[in-house]
């Protein structure tokens, strides 16, 4: 603390360039301030003032050591700040832009509500990537990496990519038990909200790679893909925590697992800024925690685990329920 004074008193010194007045700021007699520039002289072996009896002046040095000094200064309050900050409880409004990901991610904002209830949500929901600052938004969450210095991301949850159909497509449809019976299929793609082109699908068998097969439909938004194959329309490659209830009740199945390989993730992306508010803390820390996996309460009449077991697998398919990679 005594380095930490003295620094304030070269501060203020040199900004007012004497001692007399910043003895006088800092409620300490000049001579205290003379013996803190000394002992920092001494203690660094450079001269940082040249003295006269009416005024003081920094040497080269003594520029340079100010710089670095309101640096620390400036550290010291920024830290202060954010201590102030945290004992304040979370509150007031905060902007946030959702993908859509079929409400995986909206639908915990309910519990969210209520252990922050000062914290009143804006909710953007949107596949696009939108600009996080010209938008207006305190974050964002999107898949994929940005490379903007001006932001900071953090990862909410890990995801990969399933093959699902409807039972109903498949009891009508050509034998799917390999790869190579895809041609005789109707797919679902989804086309890139940036590019606007098809996305591919990511088999794991390098004869496939960039092959687009018999187009079924083409979307802009995964929900829409899910809805679409529900209703029998076609196989779609979409994530899995996009699909976990469809797999769950079975209108969903997996078919040619371990045909496509790709994990991705989830990120919480906001304003660079060295510390945050108590409210976008609170929010990035609470969907860090939940991720992609809300406490899911059974329904009457949905499948139980134990049941979905019984079911045989059928053209390629896998019984329900699906499984989260890990979050977090």
């Amino acid at each position: 603390m005594d380095s930490l004074s003295a620094l304030q008193a070269f501060v203020r010194a040199a900004e007012v360039r004497s001692f007399t007045v910043a003895g006088r700021q800092l409620r300490v007699s000049p001579s205290a301030i003379g013996k803190a520039v000394a002992r920092l002289e001494e203690r660094h072996g450079v001269r940082l003032f040249n003295r006269s009896t009416r005024t003081v002046a920094l040497t080269r040095e003594g520029q340079v050591f100010l710089e670095s000094c309101r640096r620390i200064i400036s550290e010291i309050a920024n830290v202060e700040k954010e201590f102030a900050q945290g004992k304040r409880a979370p509150k007031g409004r905060l902007r946030v832009s959702l993908p859509l990901l079929n409400g995986a991610l909206a639908a915990n904002l309910s519990t969210f509500k209520r252990e922050y209830p000062d914290i009143e949500l804006e909710i953007d929901i949107d596949d696009r990537l939108v600009d996080v600052i010209d938008g207006g938004f305190d974050v964002i969450v999107r898949a994929g990496d940005i490379e903007d210095s001006r932001l900071m991301t953090r990862r909410i949850a890990s995801y990969h990519l399933e093959l699902v159909a409807s039972p109903d497509y498949l009891d009508q449809a050509y034998c799917l038990q390999k790869l190579d019976d895809l041609p005789n299929h109707t797919c679902l793609y989804l086309k890139d909200p940036i590019s606007g082109r098809v996305q591919r699908w990511p088999f794991a068998d390098d004869r496939f790679a960039d092959t687009t097969f018999r187009v079924g439909a083409i979307a802009n938004s995964t929900e829409a893909i899910v809805t679409l194959a529900t209703r029998g329309m076609g196989i779609a490659c979409v994530p899995d925590f996009a699909v976990k209830q469809h797999l769950a009740d079975g209108t969903l199945c997996r078919v040619l697992v371990g045909a496509v390989h790709y994990e991705g993730c989830l990120k919480a992306i906001w304003p660079s800024s060295r510390y945050l508010s108590p409210k976008l803390r609170a929010f990035i820390d609470f969907m860090v925690q939940h991720g992609l996996s809300p406490v899911d309460v059974p329904k009457p009449g949905q499948m139980s685990e134990a049941a979905a077991d019984l079911i045989p697998t059928k053209l390629g398919m896998t019984s329900p329920p699906a499984r989260l990679l890990a979050v977090g």
